[in-house]
């Protein structure tokens, strides 16, 4: 059956990203690959609805480039590299990657991968908000605008993922969520035991709000648990 989604596959190597497109094809995808120096023309020019992008080793500059040209269009993000680098891996995801996979792997995974990204999206997409405004420590999000904004007022930047994180644990109130929840409802694929990529985007969360690693007032740690909002968090 068609799903009538436009998935761009961007590598180099054109047997892997060939291969790759076969595969989504099959399944009812439609399909535009490129290479990287055409990536910012494609999206330019063509209405995506997702991206799976081929990396060399110490690659960053794609990938970079590519996180900076969909960034406003909140388009999920698949990362495939050769190798399996701790490093690397949390730069992808810093960058706003939504997944991360080490070749060779098989395209069902992938494919696997990005189903559940793309349900959880529409997921969200289609579920009314819980509320359309938080405020928490000084701080206001406002779910309508996607903007949030410090005590102040000024207006602070978040990676569409952070954003996603950030409402969830808003949405909780004070009550603890854990990390396997924080998978299901921000990142959009299931857990993986050794995947640390929610506490990558808490760290980045706590940096952006000014909350100390070490003694963090509005993003806190319940070891065993998960995470907690700890102050009022107050729902318009």
């Amino acid at each position: 059956m068609a799903t009538h989604r436009h998935v761009l596959i961007c590598d180099e190597e054109r047997e892997a990203r060939s291969a790759l497109a076969a595969h989504f094809e099959r399944h009812g995808y439609r399909v535009t690959v490129t290479g990287g120096s055409a990536l910012a023309r494609t999206l330019d020019r063509a209405r995506i609805d997702a991206v799976i992008l081929g990396l060399k080793s110490g690659d960053d500059d794609t990938l970079r480039t590519c996180r900076n040209l969909i960034a406003g269009n909140d388009l999920p993000l698949v990362v495939v590299a050769p190798r399996a680098d701790e490093v690397e891996r949390i730069v992808a995801l810093e960058m706003g990657a939504d997944d991360f996979l080490v070749r060779p792997v098989n395209p069902r995974e992938i494919l696997a991968r990005l189903r559940n990204i793309l349900r959880r999206c529409a997921a969200a997409a289609g579920a009314p908000p819980r509320a359309r405004l938080y405020r928490f420590g000084g701080w206001q999000l406002d779910v309508v605008a996607r903007q949030l904004s410090d005590p102040a007022g000024r207006p602070a930047s978040l990676r569409n993922s952070e954003y996603r994180v950030l409402t969830s644990l808003l949405a909780h109130g004070n009550r603890v969520v854990s990390r396997l929840e924080l998978f299901e409802l921000a990142r959009g694929r299931d857990a993986l035991p050794f995947d640390r990529s929610i506490d990558v985007r808490i760290s980045r969360l706590r940096q952006v709000l000014g909350d100390d690693a070490r003694l963090p007032r509005i993003i806190k740690t319940v070891h065993g648990e998960g995470y907690v909002i700890g102050v009022p968090v107050e729902h318009h």
